[in-house]
This record gives C-alpha cells, structure tokens and sequence, in this order.
C-alpha cells in the first residue's frame, strides 16, 4: 500500500483565490478591504518566516496587513500599549501575535489582551469557551485547516475514531473539541507524551492527528493499516531540514492518506487565517 498524498499546500492555493474573491466582493460592498495586523517580537528566524507568509498571504488575497515588529526587549507594557491599539483601530479586523514570545512575557497574559472580536488565531479564553460550549465564533487556525483538509478530500469523520496525538491549546485540545462539535459526530482519545501503552491506542485511530512536537515520532508500528495520518508536526533538524512528528518515509506505506511536511497542514494553516479575519470583518461590520 503506498497512501495516497494530502495535498494542502494545492488546497490552500484554492482556498486563497475563494477568499480573494469573497474579500473583493466585502470590499465593494463595504468600502475597505478585510484587515489583518500581526505583531511579531525579536528576531526569531522561523517566526519571521512564519509572518513573512501570511503577510504575502493577505497580499494575494486582497486582505490589508500590517507588521508591528518589536525588538526582543520590549516590555510587557509596550506589548500591550501595541495591541489596545489595534483592538481600537477600525481597519483592523483580526489580530495575530507570533509565537512563541520570549521568555520575560507573559503569553497568556498576552493573548487574553486581544479583543475577542478580532482573536482570528482562536487562542484567546472567550475563543476556546465557546468552541468547548459548541457556539464556536473562530476555530483556530490549525486545527481547522485539518478538518477543511479532510472534507476536501471527502475523508468522513462521523463515527470514526480520531486519536489525536498533543494536548496543546491550539492544536490538540481544539482538535478534538471540533471533531466533537454536533455534526461532525467523531469519537476522540486525546493522547499524550504520558500516555501509557501510547502505540496500542494510537493503532485503534481510523483518523491520527499527531501533534506532539517530536520530529519523527510516529512510527509504522503505531499505525492502523488504511488510517488516515495528519501530521501537524514542523520540525527543524540539525542540517536544516523540516521534518514533521510523523516518518513519513515508513508510515506512508502503511496509511491510506497522508500530509507531508512540508506542504501539509502548514498552508492550510494560513488560509484558515484569512478565513478567520473576513468572518471577523463581517462580524465587526454587522455590529
């Protein structure tokens, strides 16, 4: 068996030209286009990079952006004077602040600060409490770029069972809190690097979703012949190369479908982004 390719980087290139299209019809009818300002602090090369594409994200897609980039240094307070800023700037639609954030901030304290109307990563309380009450306003990005990934490639989640591999808030707790929203009916194990006997659960997925952090993790051996493998993992090795938490090499003999890294869950991160910001925009003009 050799899985068949889930292709995201392809689909996301779609679902950028739907969105370009949505954003221009928003802007006639509304007079500015849907707004996106991200907040970047100190100098991490992969967070730039990471900034560096939703920006030219927003661009193709006819979204207005901003870069706000600090110097390592900033205090709490500058941080926070940045972002009441933008949640009071009326062009502004959807907000992201790129982790991680060094050390001497506080995230949480920092993502709590984000007006909920424009938490476009879903990462903020409000965000995540009425994803976990079922009245989700914005799914975070990640999570659902998996679940749009599976329904484009009319992979079924109802009834199956989705082990998910990570336990984060903003991959594997809202992963299976989606999976779990009413119409989308699918059964969850959340797992974790504590987990015992990980392999003999992890073997039982119809669907795994492995975002654990550790570049290779998941071998053949933890995989059901014919599962679906979402690999959420972005690893980066010591000559430079990404690799994702799953062997990609090995599993894919055993999988029905799976994503590479890169060019998997990573683009659809993004359009999931944009997808977020015009909802925001949309809501924030209805109000």
């Amino acid at each position: 068996m050799t899985a068949k390719l889930l292709d995201g980087k392809f689909l996301a290139q779609t679902l950028q030209g739907e969105l370009a299209l949505q954003a221009q019809q928003f802007q006639q009818e509304r007079g500015l286009p849907p707004g996106l300002a991200a907040v970047l602090v100190g100098e991490n090369p992969a967070s730039q990079v990471y900034v560096r594409n939703k920006q030219k994200a927003c661009e193709k897609s006819g979204f207005s952006s901003w870069l706000h980039q600090l110097p390592e240094n900033s205090s709490q307070a500058d941080l926070l004077g940045l972002i009441s800023q933008l949640n009071h700037d009326p062009k502004v639609h959807g907000i992201l602040v790129q982790l991680p954030l060094p050390k001497h901030l506080d995230t949480n304290l920092v993502l709590d600060a984000v007006a909920p109307g424009k938490d476009v990563d879903g990462f903020g309380p409000e965000s995540l409490g009425l994803l976990a009450s079922g009245r989700p306003r914005f799914l975070p990005c990640t999570p659902h770029g998996v679940l749009i990934l599976l329904q484009r490639n009319y992979i079924p989640v109802a009834g199956k069972h989705v082990v998910v591999l990570g336990r984060s808030t903003i991959v594997g707790k809202p992963m299976g809190l989606i999976l779990l929203q009413q119409g989308l009916d699918a059964t969850v194990t959340t797992c974790h690097s504590r987990t015992e006997n990980l392999a003999s659960l992890t073997r039982q997925a119809d669907i795994l979703v492995a975002a654990i952090g550790k570049a290779r993790f998941v071998t053949a051996g933890m995989v059901r012949p014919g599962a679906v493998v979402i690999d959420v993992g972005i690893n980066r090795q010591e000559d430079g190369k990404l690799a994702g938490d799953v062997d990609f090499e090995e599993v894919k003999k055993v999988a029905s479908a799976i994503t590479p890294v890169p060019g998997g869950i990573g683009p659809m991160t993004i359009a999931m982004l944009l997808h977020n910001t015009l909802q925001a925009a949309r809501l924030a003009l209805s109000r």
